[in-house]
């Protein structure tokens, strides 16, 4: 194979596997040993952003973009008339080592369209990461896309060579995923997560008694969620999320806005774009239910399915309840501080710490790094005014907006697109 056909496969695949955003991972540290090749030490993967600030990058391409299904949404959907090209497994293997080599990778994304059968495509996957692993002694990052429809034998040996594993649920809810791809079934998805999900728990389990039992993918599993190809609310999409957060022990789940690709009935209209911010309010929501201790239906319900988009969903949720306000920041357990606008988990951690020596007042908060210009209209402390006053929850909001600089607005969305 010629330089040239490897570039140009190249440009192909990896231009279609831009779509995929489920690619940053946590929770893997694979020593390198036997002087091998990488090392994964739980950090992010594909320009995302490790808990210290280090943004990597990683090889982020399809096997193929043939596929044997004909689904809506997407752009490699097998009635698209679009440029199609396929890599060899040692074709695979080779860039990664060559590009890692290089220093312009520190691990493998791998996705494909499936061509033939589920399992024949995934076997091919299974391989690459099995070639990487015992042929190159690659120990750096592997994140394999399961295919849906994959048996369990396959899962089973892909969950030994690779980091994480992710089957994108695709569709939010059934009903959308039957309108938009007829050819696939719910249970296609869900039967590979149940099993890398029981095989995760078995092989930690073995791991308490043996020590030398290997590591069954590490990084757990993720999934991925398109938003606005279908009519889905804001509250359909979270509770989905819940569902395979709580059932499949998901690491992570994933909102990629729609791109249009297609003039069809059945999808929003050529040009009609989702706003990237209510990905980003997603993402929030998502982080609430994860690490502030919230509850899907306090923040999305029957009266409210849709997020704000002016505001953040946790201002949202405390506006729609100030009989919970004001919350004293000197007395509130980690719970309720957590619940305030403006206050992040790290600022929580600090006011506890400090209030132990004394009492915090305006200044000190300011210092700890509390937003003020929300928080102050829900907490007191040890000062004497308290921003709140009798303010209806409307006036809160538009005296906040109001309140938001320019500047503010600029760094604010620059720190929602680092958050999703």
């Amino acid at each position: 194979m010629s330089l040239e056909r490897i570039k140009e496969k190249l440009n192909i695949l990896a231009d279609a596997a831009k779509y995929d955003v489920s690619c940053s991972s946590s929770g893997s540290k694979r020593t390198n040993t036997n002087k091998g090749l990488g090392d994964s030490s739980g950090m992010g993967i594909c320009h995302s952003y490790t808990e210290d600030g280090r943004c990597v990058s990683l090889l982020k391409i399809l096997m193929t973009n043939y596929c044997i299904f004909d689904c809506a949404y997407c752009v490699t959907r097998k009635s698209n008339d679009i440029k199609r090209a396929a890599f060899k497994i040692q074709e695979v293997v080779d860039l990664t080592i060559n590009f890692y080599r290089r220093n312009y990778i520190e691990g493998l994304f791998l996705s494909s369209g499936i061509f033939k059968s589920p399992d024949y495509t995934m076997e091919r996957l299974v391989a690459v990461s099995k070639k990487l692993r015992l042929e190159e002694n690659f120990n750096g990052y592997i994140h394999l896309k399961s295919i849906p429809g994959a048996s369990d034998e396959l899962m089973y040996e892909a969950g030994l060579y690779a980091d994480r594993l992710s089957v994108n649920i695709e569709i939010p809810t059934i009903s959308g995923l039957k309108l938009l791809a007829p050819d696939k079934k719910h249970e296609d998805f869900t039967k590979p997560m149940l099993k890398v999900k029981n095989e995760i728990i078995q092989f930690k389990s073995e791991r308490k008694i043996i020590k030398s039992t290997p590591k069954f993918a590490p990084a757990g599993q993720s999934t991925q969620m398109i938003i606005g190809a279908t009519g889905e609310s804001d509250k359909d999409i979270m509770y989905s999320a819940t569902h395979y957060y709580k059932n499949y022990n998901m690491k992570r789940v994933y909102y990629s806005g729609y791109v249009p690709v297609a003039n069809d009935k059945r999808l929003p209209s050529i040009g009609t774009q989702v706003p990237m911010l209510r990905e980003n309010r997603l993402y929030q929501t998502d982080w609430l239910l994860r690490f502030y201790g919230f509850q899907v239906q306090e923040i999305l319900n029957n009266e409210h399915p849709n997020l704000d988009i002016d505001i953040d969903p946790k201002l949202g949720w405390a506006l729609r309840n100030l009989e919970y306000f004001p919350i004293d920041i000197n007395t509130a357990d980690k719970q309720l501080l957590a619940r305030i606008p403006g206050l992040g988990m790290k600022s929580v951690h600090k006011i506890i710490s400090a209030r132990r020596f004394r009492k915090l007042n305006w200044e000190h908060l300011k210092k700890i790094g509390v937003a003020l210009n929300r928080a102050k209209y829900f907490v007191i402390c040890d000062s004497a005014r308290w921003e709140h006053r009798d303010l209806e929850a409307e006036k809160i909001k538009g005296m906040i907006l109001q309140n938001s600089s320019g500047k503010f607005r600029k760094e604010y969305s620059t720190q929602l697109s680092l958050f999703a």
